[in-house]
């Protein structure tokens, strides 16, 4: 267990149902948290815990951006 701080808050918005990396932790809708490190997403992305996590299937291209996105964040 981490804490929340530490970690990276995967969003499926509540008004529109894109899914994105929201990166202060504070937008509406249902999200999944992984660390930082792009080792917990690739595990993540494999077993497909993120789509469980959200109750919904998610696109390649979706999957593509957030892995952008959190390889930026994992950086700072």
């Amino acid at each position: 267990m981490k804490n929340k701080r530490d970690m990276i808050r995967i969003l499926k918005a509540a008004e529109t149902g894109e899914i994105i990396v929201d990166a202060a932790g504070k937008k509406n809708g249902r999200g999944a948290y992984i660390c930082k490190s792009a080792e917990c997403f690739e595990k993540a992305y494999k077993s497909h815990g993120i789509e469980r996590s959200l109750k919904c299937s998610i696109h390649q291209q979706v999957y593509e951006t957030l892995r952008e996105e959190i390889a930026k964040l994992g950086e700072k």
